[in-house]
């Protein structure tokens, strides 16, 4: 399955002027990239700063106006091709070194904020069009209800938040994947953002995974540029929080080293998926963190403040899941939870689909079943819990008996004693300790 929703590549610029980047900070990156890289030839320093060749060449012949660059001559067919050579005077290092005591950054020239909204808007998560067949198709591996499909699909199309509750170990996490697998397109991302002259670093490897070929791609773009190469194509990003979430992971982070900032996680889930798994596990209140997100979730923009305390929007374009093993009115209040739009409960599985759990994962894991084995089990041990099934539970008890097999040296082959030494190890007994 691939879902496609015809992303508008962002094209590429074409003058100077089309930059919307101060001619200072973009002469220094470049000195920078001279300083910092070997790179001597405008071809190579353009695929440096990922930057078409005329521009980087008027860049180029600024610098030397300034008497920041000289030529170094034609370089020789073996080094570049006969091209013409550069590099940094005496002024331009002294020039470089002090750029570069004000930000380390160099490389990539970064994409101002009010381009990459325009970019937002063309590729934006709210574009995506899901139907039965797709989400299905992405939760293949689940056994699932009906109806929950029927809820999670519209939640999904609309690019709006989700939050899922119900009790542990019946799949919240599984399904919030699902919904991941589910957007096959691909996106732009920008490798750096510029507001206010600072520069804030947006691709991230561990987010974001680049398209195949990207590298490739880059390389055959020499000859004829299609795409602005200052961002990287990318599956749509998704971002998984858990208990470790706390407020001050959505701020901007400056690094006082290199004088430069790191987009926060939400901002890095742009066009894709921030889950918040395991609501109510944090160190801060839920109703804490979701008030953090009201004007995001409201107005499809975030606020972020730089070191000076200067405050700037950002465009807040991101499908947020929500998932929790309390009961939502236990952790909220009724204005938090109007601002969630939709609201689904992922209940346990009743008897037959557990059955049909068991079974797959015993076919998985090569574990024979045998009828009187699986009565036990239900007659036996599960009116010891109320017959309340979780979808964890077939994967937990195959794996004890398989561990207990491998120890004592048995066929994989399910026996009413393998299911009472598994079920001994699910539940912990009430009982008071001596110390």
């Amino acid at each position: 399955m691939n879902m496609q929703t015809n992303v508008t590549s962002p094209p590429p610029p074409k003058r100077l002027e089309e930059m919307q980047l101060s001619t200072v900070l973009m002469r220094d990156i470049i000195l920078k990239t001279l300083f910092r890289k070997n790179v001597n030839t405008v071809r190579d320093l353009s695929e440096a700063v990922c930057l078409p060749v005329p521009i980087t060449q008027e860049l180029v012949d600024l610098a030397r106006s300034q008497l920041l660059l000289e030529a170094m001559g034609t370089m020789s067919a073996s080094q570049a091709g006969g091209e013409m050579g550069y590099q940094l005077t005496d002024s331009g290092r002294a020039r470089a070194a002090d750029a570069l005591a004000q930000s380390e950054y160099y490389g990539a020239m970064p994409v101002p904020l009010p381009v990459y909204r325009e970019q937002v808007a063309r590729q934006s998560i709210r574009n995506l069009q899901i139907t039965r067949d797709q989400l299905t198709e992405a939760m293949g591996h689940l056994i699932l209800p009906p109806t929950l499909l029927g809820n999670l699909g519209p939640a999904v199309g609309s690019g709006r938040s989700i939050l899922m509750y119900g009790p542990p170990g019946n799949g919240k996490s599984s399904i919030s994947n699902g919904i991941r697998d589910a957007m096959g397109d691909k996106i732009y991302v920008p490798r750096a953002l510029e507001y206010a002259g600072q520069v804030i670093t947006m691709y991230d490897p561990i987010v974001h995974s680049a398209a195949e070929g990207q590298e490739e791609d880059r390389t055959q773009l020499r000859r004829r540029i299609t795409y602005d190469t200052r961002y990287v194509l990318c599956q749509r990003p998704t971002v998984i929080t858990g208990g470790e979430l706390s407020l001050d992971m959505l701020d901007l982070v400056y690094n006082p080293t290199a004088r430069t900032y790191q987009a926060p996680l939400q901002l890095k889930s742009t066009g894709g998926i921030f889950i918040v798994d395991d609501l109510g596990r944090q160190a801060e209140p839920p109703q804490k963190l979701v008030n953090r997100w009201i004007v995001p979730l409201e107005e499809s923009k975030d606020i972020l403040a730089l070191q000076s305390g200067e405050k700037f929007e950002v465009p807040f374009d991101t499908l947020v899941i929500f998932s929790t093993n309390f009961h939502p009115n236990e952790i909220f209040d009724q204005a938090a939870l109007r601002r969630i739009f939709f609201k689904i409960k992922i209940d346990g599985p009743d008897q037959e689909n557990f059955l049909k759990i068991f079974a797959l994962v015993a076919r998985k894991k090569k574990m024979q079943l045998c009828e009187k084995s699986l009565v036990h089990l239900l007659k036996s041990k599960y009116p010891q819990i109320d017959n309340v099934y979780a979808n964890y539970q077939p994967v937990f008890l195959i794996d004890q008996m398989i561990a207990v097999c491998d120890f004592e040296g048995l066929p994989y082959k399910m026996t009413p004693e393998l299911v009472d030494r598994a079920w001994a190890n699910m539940f912990v007994k009430d009982e008071a300790i001596v110390k």
